[in-house]
């Protein structure tokens, strides 16, 4: 029977960009190591030198605390990363200092105060990268729209009637409108902006598209009616491991949908939101809400439902929070949504497949063999033969649920 070693030593790591201070006691919260400053370029050799497998190193999270628990991971017995906000001695500390902050953090370790933070595995962290570089190009490009709209603000010029406005058709518009050589630059600037942006979520979202595709899990999310590729990414990025929710209100929770409490004595009453969790989760499933109540008739009538009580935006809150628990349930159980429609789930698939492109399917398949694929796996949609697109309609391969079950003996 193997016994798991107790770690001896509580390292608490102040890091910074440039440097780190280390301070290290015993169980007694008594001072063994440091102060020790360091550059964090020599993290590595300081730690082959100072620490060994019965240290316990505690750090914040903060920009490079990956880098940092990538590298101490090997050497010590754990690492764990704190929230800044969950230390409050140091947060709230009257006189801080890089020494007395390691030294704070590395008593409370030691004294079993600090919760730790999933640390997600390497592929789960570019991913939410990618989706958050994504979301910050989106950005720039809004930003260089609201600038070109401020200059024909300024000059009281009207748009052309029945253009889109930043279309390609339209760049020479732009480029002759009378103003100013110096207000000039600006505009150019502007659209040239706008370009980079638009050809950097363009790049992303072709990586993000094969990532999609591969996935066996976007296909779960996107029979959902409002959560397409981008949002399955997104909140498949945000949640990692499923396996990491025991149950639907603790995924509610890590979202920050969940209402406030307050339950003293004989008092309890409720709140808001908490919006203490990812705020990417959060806003991707009330952007899904907002096309939910649309197309999908449950949620259409539970929004009409509760919106007659509580109003228009907490209903909308609400929905969010319940397709959240669809969420959980399909991950963790790997089956249909019980509110599905067949047809609509086949149409999702299918727009699904065109959208991340055929030729990145698994195992070559085409957008109508991946349709029939995947509902085979969720066990639904045997009597769906064809795909409505538009005015088009597509027929389906058979499905093997339907052969199973009239080849089985009677």
């Amino acid at each position: 029977m193997l016994i798991e070693q107790v770690p001896k030593r509580f390292i608490g790591l102040d890091i910074h960009k440039k440097y780190f201070v280390a301070v290290g006691v015993d169980k007694k919260l008594n001072q063994v190591l440091g102060p020790y400053e360091a550059p964090m370029i020599h993290l590595q050799k300081w730690a082959k030198k100072n620490l060994n497998s019965e240290d316990a190193v505690v750090v914040e999270m903060t920009t490079n605390t990956y880098v940092v628990y990538d590298t101490l991971k090997p050497l010590v017995h754990s690492v764990t990363v704190v929230h800044p906000p969950h230390v409050a001695l140091i947060v709230r500390a009257q006189v801080k200092t890089d020494k007395k902050a390691a030294l704070t953090l590395a008593q409370l370790h030691a004294a079993g105060l600090l919760p730790g933070v999933w640390i997600p595995p390497v592929e789960v962290r570019e991913l939410r990268a990618l989706v958050a570089h994504r979301r910050k190009m989106v950005k720039l490009a809004s930003i260089a729209k609201c600038r070109l709209h401020a200059v024909l603000h300024r000059h009281d010029i009207e748009l052309p009637e029945g253009w889109e406005p930043f279309s390609e058709d339209m760049r020479p518009w732009w480029e002759h409108l009378k103003v100013s050589p110096l207000e000039r630059h600006c505009l150019m600037s502007d659209l040239a902006t706008l370009d980079f942006a638009k050809g950097q979520v363009t790049f992303i979202e072709n990586a993000i598209k094969e990532v999609a595709a591969q996935d066996e899990r976007t296909p779960l999310l996107v029979q959902i009616t409002g959560i397409g590729l981008l949002t399955s990414i997104t909140i498949l990025a945000a949640i990692g491991d499923i396996k990491r929710f025991p149950s639907a209100k603790q995924l509610v929770g890590y979202a920050g949908l969940g209402a406030r409490v307050h339950a003293s004595g004989e008092s309890f009453s409720t709140g808001r939101i908490t919006k203490a969790g990812r705020k990417d989760l959060r806003s991707a499933m009330v952007e899904a809400a907002h096309h939910a109540v649309q197309d999908h008739p449950h949620f259409k009538v539970e929004y009409e439902r509760l919106s007659g009580t509580i109003g228009k935006k907490k209903a909308m809150v609400a929905i969010a929070r319940k397709l959240l628990v669809v969420v959980w349930h399909l991950l963790t159980k790997g089956a249909a949504d019980k509110f599905a429609n067949p047809t609509q789930v086949a149409c999702g698939l299918f727009a699904f497949a065109h959208r991340v492109r055929v030729k990145n399917l698994p195992n070559g398949m085409s957008a109508l063999q991946f349709t029939r694929t995947q509902m085979d796996k969720l066990g639904i949609g045997q009597e769906v033969l064809v795909v409505p697109w538009g005015t088009k309609r597509y027929k389906l391969p058979p499905s093997k649920l339907k052969q199973d079950e009239t080849s089985m003996p009677a």
